[in-house]
């Protein structure tokens, strides 16, 4: 019997969303400051060849260069599916596979592979307030956590406490809270 969590990476509507967003604000910051030094009107609904190039000219370019990087940067993370994967349990063999999609290199997949023998407990780690914190950690006896839930947006109380108890069940293990 295989018990498997398919674990979803960095295409999620939200990151979409701020890609696009941050990518767009970073073309027209650029093209702001290159229409205020060419004084040629590179953005048709606006006029930025009124700005004066030194010193709004320069602070448009430079925040319009940041934010082209970071739009990039954020697309490429959704083209790359970066930390998408899942972890899979198997009763039969014994045997536990951890496995994530990183950055492109020679360390590109992460695969972790252990024993069920080797687990300890579930802990469940929940942290309320402005940032909220819900997941669940793999602990081995060696005292080594592994977190097993997507990093992003927190599940609810009820999934994360279903997929624990589920998962505790399938291992025979405890559930800890911390």
């Amino acid at each position: 019997m295989v018990y498997k969590n398919v674990i979803q990476g960095s295409r999620r509507f939200s990151n979409y969303w701020w890609a696009t967003v941050i990518l767009l604000g970073g073309i027209g910051f650029v093209l702001s400051g290159l229409s205020s030094y060419t004084k040629i009107n590179l953005i048709p609904f606006a006029q930025p060849t009124e700005l004066l190039f030194i010193p709004q000219g320069i602070i448009m370019t430079f925040y319009g260069t940041i934010g082209l990087y970071i739009g990039i940067f954020l697309w490429l993370t959704i083209i790359w599916d970066i930390g998408s994967g899942y972890n899979e349990f198997n009763k039969q063999s014994g045997d536990i596979c951890i496995y994530r999609k990183g950055f492109p290199g020679k360390n590109r997949q992460i695969t972790l592979n252990y024993r069920f023998k080797d687990v300890q407990s579930i802990i469940i780690d929940i942290k309320e307030g402005l940032n909220p914190k819900r997941q669940i950690y793999l602990k081995l006896k060696n005292r080594t956590e592994i977190p097993l839930t997507r990093v992003g947006q927190p599940l609810s109380l009820s999934e994360i406490e279903i997929q624990a108890i589920e998962l505790a069940k399938f291992l025979g293990v405890i559930i800890e809270n911390t």
